[in-house]
Order: C-alpha cells, then sequence, then structure tokens
C-alpha cells in the first residue's frame, strides 16, 4: 500500500522528469549544414537548404548515396549488409548523426547556434 509521502515523491519525479524532456526538446536548435566524413577525414560539407543527392565512395567499391530535401539529411542507400544507416530517421537539428559503421561513414549536422548546456558540456 502506497503511503502519503510515497505518493508524492513519484508524482514529483514523473513532473521533473516530463519537465527535462520538455527542456531538451524545446532547446534544440536546427542545423545549417551536414559535414560528410568518411574514415574520421571531412570530405564535404553540404548547405541544409540546398537539396541534393550525394554518394559517398569508400574503399573496396563500398558506397552510401544520401539525400538532403526540405531541410532534412536522410541516408537512402548503402552498400553496407545490414542497412542499418538507411533505417535510421532523418536528421536536421544540430550535433544530430547518421553513422554507417562498416563503410566508416559519419554525416553530422553543424552549424546551429550554441545553447548553454552544449557550452557548458564541451
Amino acid at each position: 500500500m502506497l503511503k502519503k509521502n510515497d505518493l508524492i515523491l513519484i508524482i514529483g519525479i514523473v513532473v521533473l522528469g516530463v519537465g527535462a524532456l520538455l527542456a531538451i526538446h524545446f532547446s534544440k536548435e536546427s542545423g545549417s549544414k551536414v559535414r560528410v566524413t568518411l574514415k574520421q577525414e571531412e570530405l564535404k560539407t553540404f548547405k541544409l537548404e540546398e537539396d541534393t543527392i550525394y554518394t559517398v565512395e569508400g574503399e573496396n567499391g563500398a558506397w552510401n548515396t544520401f539525400e538532403i530535401k526540405d531541410g532534412y539529411v536522410n541516408m537512402i542507400d548503402a552498400s553496407c549488409p545490414d542497412k542499418l544507416c538507411v533505417a535510421q530517421k532523418g536528421i536536421h537539428y544540430d550535433h544530430e548523426t547518421i553513422v554507417c559503421l562498416p563503410n566508416q561513414v559519419v554525416l553530422e549536422i553543424i552549424g546551429g547556434e550554441e545553447n548553454e548546456v552544449d557550452s557548458v558540456a564541451n
């Protein structure tokens, strides 16, 4: 049987959790560019405002194709066997990434405004 103080504690924890999730959600900043890296080396940077399709070509015939459309980046095809990178949702917030581990390709959103939490965390 729950006592009054237990119920107050549970409600307090739930309220704090929901408040933290809302604060995180509303403090996200949209980025302005996507940085493409292959084997930890930057290949190219694209503006999110310019719709395009681009293929990253790696070693041994490996490749990843991504699309920038309406400010979002989506991996649309890849030569990796599991295609987990293709299954990831589109990204557009600062510091979001899509990673293809087998092909060592990383797409990262950059160029958003730094907020206070990011500057402390760095």
